[in-house]
């Protein structure tokens, strides 16, 4: 049995999709989003809304404060046990999300690098504090391009790599992998840059028109010491804001230049799987609902 994936870029229409799939298909949307775990990011992470949770079984969403670590291998592990349920239950899961760190551990197994060693990391994350991710990459890249392109710029993965880099002389790539639980069946979303520029934008002031502000002023007062995953899309440059040091168009621009560069990296990401890996059925332009439809109810 293979489990279906649908990933994309951000903005690429995934949630719409899954649901379609899932209320026709009686699945179960086990989600592969980094940010959609964190309880109270909402808006910033444009979660499904809570009609779009109740209207099928989600799983994966709201699972930590984002004041808690949360690791690939928490989330691989979780995920896994929630497949291993909904499968119990006689129900079909589909992974969806953006996050190819997580998709990847699914389907490719954990690396058996050490255990975080946050003593180690602080030197890396003071340098992150007062230069940003770029001088961490660049090292990494050095090092090992591949994890370089694997850790696509997020500080947590860039620093976790360095991490491992340091106290082994090994590049996280060269360590084995566990075994995967289950086999997976990808689909890619790939629309066109242009219309995922557009889509991009509109998901910005559709945002602010939400009340991004006010969410991040109420993690801010949960938060103070302002966690790491609060360094998100959408999320610093609001804190930018609060800060004094940007105005409320400034940061619009900013989270749509953020967005735009990491909806790119997805996509260079998920084109390299498509040439690379065998459990990718295609990768087009777009996906109409009985296209998909057709090809998950053919491949159990």
């Amino acid at each position: 049995m293979r489990i279906p994936v649908l990933a994309g870029p951000t903005a690429s229409g995934k949630t719409a999709l899954a649901l379609a799939l899932a209320e026709t298909l009686d699945l179960e949307i086990i989600s592969a989003d980094a940010m959609l775990v964190y309880k109270g990011m909402n808006i910033g992470t444009a979660k499904p809304s809570r009609v779009e949770l109740a209207s099928v079984p989600h799983h994966m969403i709201d699972v930590i404060t984002p004041d808690v670590a949360y690791s690939v291998k928490d989330y691989a592990e979780h995920a896994e046990s929630v497949i291993e349920d909904v499968l119990s239950r006689g129900k079909l899961p589909i992974v969806v999300g953006g996050t190819g760190y997580y998709i990847q551990a699914l389907a490719k197994g954990l690396p058996t690098a050490p255990k975080t060693d946050m003593s180690v990391q602080q030197e890396f994350w003071n340098r992150f504090e007062a230069d940003g991710i770029e001088p961490l990459h660049l090292e990494l890249e050095a090092f090992s391009a591949e994890d370089a392109t694997r850790t696509q710029r997020n500080p947590r993965r860039v620093i976790r790599a360095l991490e491992i880099i340091k106290r082994t002389g090994k590049a996280p790539i060269e360590f084995t992998n566990t075994l995967p639980k289950f086999q997976y069946q990808k689909f890619f979303l790939n629309p066109e840059p242009e219309a995922l520029k557009e889509r991009i934008l509109l998901r910005t002031e559709q945002m602010f028109e939400q009340g991004l502000l006010k969410e991040v002023k109420q993690l801010v007062a949960l938060y103070p010491n302002r966690p790491t995953a609060m360094q998100a899309i959408g999320y610093k440059e609001v804190l930018a804001f609060f800060d004094g040091e940007r105005t409320i168009e400034e940061i619009k621009e900013d989270i749509n230049l953020a967005t735009f560069q990491y909806a790119k990296r997805q996509r260079t990401w998920f084109r390299r799987e498509s040439r690379n890996e065998q459990d990718v059925e295609a990768m087009q332009e777009s996906f109409s609902v009985n296209e998909l439809l057709s090809r998950v109810s053919a491949m159990n």
